[in-house]
């Protein structure tokens, strides 16, 4: 058969599949996500049917799926909300970054995967799942609670850390030296910086400037204007990721509101195609060894996640059952784990960390929703049954109130 035809047959195949597992996620109204892993899982390495003709393509699909999804996420945001956020929530950012980075970084030096592996492992761990969680808080009501505000400032915050973070990676994945690395970090940052300043001062310019009533040409500026900067941010090493990510900042006001809605079928396609594209290049067999760490993995950055959702809400005078609400909801790792993971898979730093990431984000994914859900109700059980047991418990001798002395009646 001509390989264009393979190509066409393969290809399709994988959106028609994607396509069917995006409803069957539907209907059972959770993420996707671990479906297109699954999916990848059983046409990669090792899989049932592994591809031939449209791997190349599928690459390229996973390429622009990050691109867009670090676009789209920018779109969400002004740069007066992220310098905001900065300003006043930096504190729960950095208590995020400590408790959830760090176990990520242990367990790659645990398993003798050097430093390089652990910067990465950690940011495995750290970033939360922006698109699984608003999808939690709309399914479950909440967007008009009172911590949903602060779960959204953490996320901000993160999503913020990812142009710097991602810059590191990168240069630490393409083996460049202290110097080297150091020029890296301080053009992304400066551009950062930079974008921002403009966005703040000149972004209605800007938007005025990219705007138009036509939807098909705003589409193709837009999306030519984000290829373009991601381009050149690959080029000086600074990450492709965090060029969309500025270029969605810059933009506001109906631009990025009309940029959003064209956008999205076009964000959730190639996000899929990246998806699977990382379950391609992970071999099913790889993930029994490395099942029992991400397990662990799993459990303790839960639990860091649930700890440090509760202490922001708590910090911002949020009640006991409203911060537990909000511990829970921000339990779920996914896409940019995955994003993460993926660029060390690329640089082949290590091959079991593929495998571990991908397992670890299967067990949050599931595990996410259900800790939204369930925190709460059952902190309140637990601490009620508590409270039941303490007027039971006498307590030490010392405090102990003295009984009284038997009344004696003189005769």
């Amino acid at each position: 058969m001509h390989s264009s035809a393979v190509f066409l047959i393969e290809f399709g195949a994988i959106i028609l599949g994607l396509g069917l597992l995006g409803r069957v996620a539907g209907r059972f109204r959770f993420s996707p996500i671990p479906l297109y892993l699954l999916a990848g899982l059983a046409f990669g390495k090792g899989g049932l049917l592994p591809l031939g003709a449209s791997e190349e393509f599928v690459a390229i699909g996973a390429e622009i799926g990050v691109i867009l999804l670090l676009l789209m996420l920018g779109l969400e945001y002004t740069a007066t909300d992220l310098v905001s956020n900065l300003k006043t929530q930096y504190p729960a950012g950095l208590v995020d970054g400590a408790l959830n980075a760090l176990p990520g970084a242990a367990m790659a030096l645990l398993l003798g995967w050097g430093p390089v592996a652990a910067v990465v492992l950690a940011g495995v761990t750290w970033i939360s799942s922006s698109g699984v969680i608003a999808k939690v808080l709309g399914d479950l009501g909440r967007l008009g609670n009172r911590e949903t505000p602060v779960v959204l400032s953490i996320l901000v915050l993160e999503d913020l850390a990812m142009a710097v973070y991602l810059p590191i990676v990168t240069a630490l994945l393409a083996g460049v030296g202290l110097a080297a690395g150091s020029a890296t970090l301080a053009i992304a940052l400066g551009v950062a910086g930079l974008v921002l300043f403009v966005a703040v001062r000149y972004g209605r310019v800007i938007s005025r400037f990219v705007s138009s009533d036509d939807p098909e040409k705003l589409l193709l500026v837009v999306l030519g204007l984000t290829l373009l900067v991601a381009g050149i941010a690959q080029q000086l090493q600074v990450s492709a990721a965090v060029g969309a990510f500025l270029v969605g900042i810059a933009l506001s006001g109906e631009v990025a509101e009309g940029a959003h809605h064209l956008l999205s079928p076009l964000r959730d396609l190639f996000a899929a195609v990246f998806f699977v594209f990382f379950g391609l290049h992970t071999d099913p067999a790889s993930i029994p060894p490395v099942l029992l760490p991400a397990l662990a993995l799993a459990v303790v950055t839960a639990g860091t996640k649930i700890a440090t959702g509760y202490w922001a809400a708590r910090r911002n005078g949020i009640s006991v059952k409203g911060a537990w609400r909000a511990g829970g909801t921000l339990v779920a790792r996914g896409e940019f784990s995955i994003v993460i993971a993926g660029l060390a898979v690329s640089a082949g730093i290590e091959p079991s960390l593929g495998p571990l990431a991908t397992a670890y984000v299967l067990l949050l994914v599931v595990i996410g929703p259900l800790t939204a859900r369930y925190t709460e109700p059952v902190a309140t059980w637990v601490t009620g049954r508590s409270r039941r047991r303490a007027p039971m418990d006498p307590g030490p001798a010392e405090e102990r109130l003295p009984l009284p002395e038997p009344v004696r009646h003189e005769r």
